[in-house]
Parts: C-alpha cells; sequence; structure tokens
C-alpha cells in the first residue's frame, strides 16, 4: 500500500524519477530559505528546530515529487504538519505571551480546528481537499496577525499569511493550467512556501530578539 505509485501533479506523466523534474528541483527553495535564517537562530531553540524541519520539509517534498509513492507522500506532509505545530506552540507562547499549558493546549486544539475548517469548507467550496487545510492555516496566521497587528510582530504575520494565500493560489491553478501548460504552477508553491516559511521564521527570531533589548534595556 505504501509503495503504491500516484500521479498527483500536473507535471508528471509517467512513474519514472525524473517525471517531475521543476516540482522536484523548486524544492531548493526550502534549503536555500533555512541556510538564510540558520544565521538568526544563535540562541533561540525553536527558532533552530524550525529552520532544521523547514530543511526537512524540502527533502521530504523531493521524496514525494520523485518517488511519487503513498510513504513519499508522508514524507512530504509529516514534516509539514511538525513545523505548523512547532511554531503555532512557539507562537501562542512567545508573541501572546501565554504559559507554555496554553500554548501546548492551542497545538492540541490544531487538528480539531483544521478538521472543523476542511468540512466547513467543503460544504461552501466542495472539491478543496487539502488545499482546504493549507488554507485553515492561512487563516490561523492572519488571526494572530490580527490580534498583533500594531506590532512589527503582527503586520509580520500578516504578510506570512498574504504569501500563502498566494502560494495557495499556486497550488489550486495546477489542474486547470495544465492543458496548455504542462509543467504545471505547483512549483511555485514550493518557491513561495520556501519564501514564507523562511520569513515565518525571521519574523520569529526579530520578536525574540526584539524582547531581549527589551528586557536589557
Amino acid at each position: 500500500m505504501l509503495n503504491e505509485q500516484v500521479i498527483a501533479y500536473c507535471e508528471r506523466t509517467d512513474f519514472s524519477y525524473w517525471s517531475e523534474p521543476v516540482n522536484a528541483l523548486s524544492n531548493v527553495s526550502f534549503l536555500i530559505a533555512a541556510a538564510i535564517v540558520w544565521r538568526q537562530t544563535g540562541g533561540l531553540p525553536l527558532a533552530r528546530a524550525m529552520v532544521v524541519v523547514l530543511a526537512a520539509i524540502g527533502l521530504g517534498s523531493l521524496l514525494w515529487h520523485t518517488h511519487a509513492t503513498r510513504w513519499a507522500g508522508l514524507a512530504d506532509v509529516l514534516p509539514i504538519l511538525v513545523f505548523i505545530l512547532l511554531y503555532l506552540f512557539a507562537a501562542t507562547r512567545h508573541f501572546l505571551g501565554l504559559r507554555p499549558v496554553w500554548a501546548l493546549a492551542a497545538v492540541l486544539l490544531f487538528l480539531p480546528y483544521a478538521a472543523g475548517f476542511v468540512w466547513g469548507m467543503g460544504l461552501v467550496v466542495p472539491g478543496l481537499g487539502a488545499n482546504a487545510a493549507y488554507f485553515s492555516v492561512a487563516v490561523l496566521i492572519a488571526a494572530y496577525g490580527l490580534w498583533l497587528r500594531d506590532s512589527p510582530t503582527g503586520k509580520g504575520m500578516l504578510a506570512g499569511a498574504g504569501i500563502l494565500c498566494v502560494s495557495l493560489g499556486f497550488r489550486m491553478a495546477d489542474d486547470a493550467v495544465c492543458a496548455v501548460f504542462p509543467t504545471g504552477t505547483h512549483f511555485m508553491w514550493h518557491i513561495l512556501n520556501g519564501v514564507m516559511l523562511g520569513w515565518m521564521i525571521h519574523v520569529y527570531c526579530r520578536h525574540m530578539k526584539g524582547m531581549r533589548g527589551s528586557s536589557a534595556g
């Protein structure tokens, strides 16, 4: 079952290893973003963990777009889920200033929230599938951003939500443009997500260093 191969994207036309060269190679965006933001993470263990997971997202997606198997699909989505939960904990703890127990509660509530969001979106716009789950993340980021809208961190969160929405648009357009653009648009989902995730880590690092500066002052 886990070795079953699937064609999920416009670019793939068969089950050969390099049937999705653009989708596969565009995952370098995650590795580039990880290398860039790593320099900002000194003394911030959660930020360093985020960078490691960001690199894992790129490698997992590379496996998915080369092997196209169910197990590779898990290698693709699980690091994304880990990053979401890790960032949610960090944002709740440090952006909102809540105690660790409440940050952990936010993490535990994410899956029921996302499932309910996907169900509700399915009633309004049937057939969105995984896109609805990713949209739930954009809404959550925007909610934190709006709560903190008067701060640089809030503005940074809103910018991240905006980038994710544009990225999601390219993900959704992949099938629609396939007849006229055989490469599809999924590769832009990778490129923009590399930018977005690197930006989100930068926002976290900037916030934490700002807090340290305030404490020192």
